[in-house]
């Protein structure tokens, strides 16, 4: 008769074992951790479920599941802060939501949020939409019915009379009518306050307003400040009452500089700052996501006959080509600078081109890279969970062929996505 074979000893070592048999390994040729100078050879990512475990040097084994990537360079999951899911610009634009119902906007935004993530943005921040499209996406992403990025939104964007986010701006009389904070139209502090409450029980995750005319509005400036200083500070001071950080869409200077005043947490286009608001930011903290792919964009649409408006064609000729411009003087001067598109402007799963436009205008390809990890993390509130590859973090990695600092190209180009410990993309589906 066989001796039974004590089964303490087998308890104590599975207790104490530091990983376990569920456990997924990565082994990663290189990593980019989001928040190093430089990156990391030969590197075993232990994942348990949706959190990142441990980050140990060598190759590893005795995971449950091995993920080879020795030949790619990993990295988390990037993430865009200015994007517009909803929607997609072309020459209908216009005019659709004439022929299109809600749920056929819900609909095509499904295939826009594939897209999204299938191009390594794990998550992003969604600055405008008809306050319901979005709002329906990232709770049916978050539970699991489609594929997409997790999702940040602000629901309808803040504007004034006339401004660049009032819905109506174009339509004919017997449609304009007169919205108000509901809608997202504000005059004077106390709609301002009620239309960030109106967010608050919506259930938007941030706030976004339009402090200057915009590019793409039919109206005719993009530009012209167009909230007072007493509206601002009202949405600031609401806004974080309510656990809100603040978006602020702005081309012109007068404008720009009134958010910043005001206590916004980012400006985003920014395209005419000025060195005096690039102070001023820099001062307070402020961040600037750029979205000089949206410029460079709708600078090169303004040539095609037909495509725009010619109310907005003007505008985009003029001020799209200044962003990149903007933008490398703002790095130069020290502001702190997160990665965002204004993507739904241009296509959706474009969005890494925006990698591209930034070295070219002067970053260094490693610092672009944390632009859309650490520092986006940290303009979002959630450097506690995203933005790095760490012990503790969620498991958003993305990875490519070869070396992306050398190359910032290859980031168009992603072979691997796992968003919360879940992979979308492999090279073995490739």
């Amino acid at each position: 008769m066989r001796t039974p074979r004590p089964v303490l000893p087998v308890i104590a070592f599975l207790i104490m074992a530091p990983f376990s048999l569920a456990d997924t390994y990565i082994h990663a040729g290189a990593l980019i951790d989001g928040i190093s100078g430089a990156p990391r050879e030969r590197v075993t990512i232990v994942v348990d479920g949706n959190t990142i475990k441990r980050v140990a040097g060598g190759y590893l084994s005795g995971g449950a599941d091995t993920i080879d990537l020795r030949g790619y360079t990993v990295m988390p999951g990037f993430m865009d802060m200015h994007t517009h899911l909803a929607s997609q610009q072309s020459k209908e634009s216009y005019t659709e939501d004439f022929f299109m119902n809600p749920t056929d906007s819900v609909l095509r935004s499904t295939v826009f949020a594939k897209r999204t993530l299938l191009a390594g943005f794990t998550t992003v921040r969604d600055l405008g939409d008809d306050g319901v499209v979005v709002k329906s996406l990232r709770d049916a992403v978050a539970a699991g019915y489609i594929d997409g990025p997790r999702i940040y939104t602000a629901g309808r964007a803040l504007a004034t009379t006339g401004g660049h986010a009032d819905p109506t701006n174009g339509v004919n009389e017997r449609l304009k009518g007169d919205p108000g904070p509901v809608e997202g139209v504000v005059n004077g502090p106390d709609d301002a306050r009620k239309a960030v409450r109106q967010r608050y029980k919506d259930g938007a995750d941030c706030i976004k307003l339009t402090a200057t005319g915009g590019v793409l509005s039919l109206a005719k400036s993009g530009q012209n400040p167009q909230f007072t200083p007493e509206e601002l500070t009202a949405i600031v001071e609401t806004a974080k009452d309510y656990g809100f950080t603040v978006a602020v869409h702005a081309h012109g200077a007068e404008g720009m500089k009134r958010a910043v005043l005001a206590g916004v947490d980012s400006i985003e286009h920014g395209t005419l700052m000025t060195d005096e608001i690039m102070a001023l930011m820099k001062e307070r903290g402020t961040y600037y996501v750029p979205t000089i792919l949206a410029g460079t964009w709708v600078a090169e649409k303004a040539k095609e006959d037909g495509f725009f408006p010619e109310v907005v064609r003007p505008k985009a000729a003029e001020i799209g080509p200044k962003i990149k411009d903007t933008f490398a003087r703002a790095y130069k001067a020290g502001v702190k600078i997160a990665f965002g598109t204004d993507t739904g402007v241009s296509p959706h799963g474009d969005n890494a081109r925006e990698f591209e436009l930034m070295v070219e205008a002067g970053m260094p390809p490693m610092e672009a890279i944390q632009s859309a990890t650490m520092t986006a993390a940290a303009l979002l509130r959630v450097q506690d969970k995203l933005g790095s590859v760490e012990a503790g973090k969620l498991a958003d990695l993305v990875a490519v062929k070869g070396d992306p600092l050398r190359n910032i190209s290859l980031l168009r180009d992603i072979k691997f996505v796992m968003k919360d410990g879940k992979t979308y993309k492999s090279p073995d589906a490739n």
